[in-house]
């Protein structure tokens, strides 16, 4: 068997550079979000020659595996995990597999695996340029609603989160999730234990992050980082949803922040809906340049 172990913040180490090496664009090969969704995914990880192997599920029956990251024999690293899943007497299937993926898994294994396309787990990924300039008709909303918060609030702000003002973040983070009811909605509330370890470890994973002032408040923040080689993923958005236009604005503010700093970056990665319609038709309202696919590939043969 493959030896798993829990996610700790020390193996980002050893991790980024073999994550760095596939230059993958899902949102899951990624080691901020393996790390703060590990212990809510029971994620476990392991190598296999110079490939990280991502198992997740319940201990006593792990059963779905990442495609692996790293460089070398792809085929002998995928015939370790088909080993690893035959000797825990469960199926052998990969999740957040692409379109690449398959291709390159039917070449080595023709007519092995079945494919099952995961919709509310496919990435929304836009260009850089039309989140931070929003120019176009399509975007003459998003225009208008932060014309329209610029009009009628002359007190607001965009900083840089950093040690001296992430706590307000934290305590602006605490007030939304009563208002949205993370408290009583059990994803909502893993999506908080999530959050909170990117606070907790905001420096350590290298995180970037944004807020919005208004009055001195914060009514706004987001947090994220660098995916792959031509790709930025946004991990956070919050915004308070009385306060009319804070998300198409620190949206947008953050956009041009990504721009400035990452200059060679062409496309934003913002995640997934994970099939809330609410999130769904925001994320759609920006009208994504291409999505990020992801299948379940399961093994059915020899």
């Amino acid at each position: 068997m493959i030896d798993f172990k829990t996610v700790e913040l020390s193996d980002k180490e050893w991790m980024e550079p073999l994550i760095a090496a596939s230059d993958f664009s899902g949102c899951h090969h990624n080691f901020g979000n393996i790390f703060a969704w590990s212990k809510i995914n029971k994620t476990r990880i392991g190598r296999v020659n110079d490939f990280l192997v991502v198992k997740g599920g319940e201990e006593e029956h792990l059963q779905d595996y990442f495609y692996p990251t790293g460089k070398g024999d792809i085929k002998s690293a995928l015939l370790e995990l088909k080993k690893d899943a035959q000797e825990r007497g469960h199926k052998f299937s990969l999740i957040g597999v692409s379109p690449e993926n398959i291709k390159e898994l039917d070449s080595l294994f023709p007519g092995m695996f079945r494919y099952e396309a995961n919709v509310d787990s496919f990435d929304y990924v836009y260009t850089l340029e039309k989140l931070s300039t929003l120019s176009g008709k399509k975007l003459h909303s998003k225009r208008n609603h932060i014309n329209n918060f610029k009009k009628n609030n002359d007190n607001w702000s965009f900083e840089i989160i950093n040690t001296n003002n992430i706590d307000e973040c934290r305590e602006m983070n605490k007030l939304w999730c009563i208002e949205a009811g993370c408290y009583d909605d059990d994803e909502l509330k893993k999506e908080a234990c999530a959050v909170k370890r990117f606070f907790d470890n905001f420096t350590a994973l290298g995180l970037d992050g944004g807020l919005l002032r208004l009055d001195g408040k914060v009514i706004a923040f987001t947090l994220g980082e660098r995916l792959n080689s031509n790709t930025y993923v946004t991990h956070v958005e919050k915004a308070f949803k009385d306060v009319q236009g804070a998300y198409p604005l620190i949206n947008n503010e953050f956009a041009i922040f990504i721009r400035e700093k990452y200059p060679e970056l062409i496309y934003v990665n913002r995640e997934e809906d994970v099939g809330e319609e609410g999130l769904r038709k925001a994320k759609q309202s920006y009208y994504p340049d291409k999505m990020e696919e992801k299948y379940t590939a399961t093994f059915i043969g020899e």
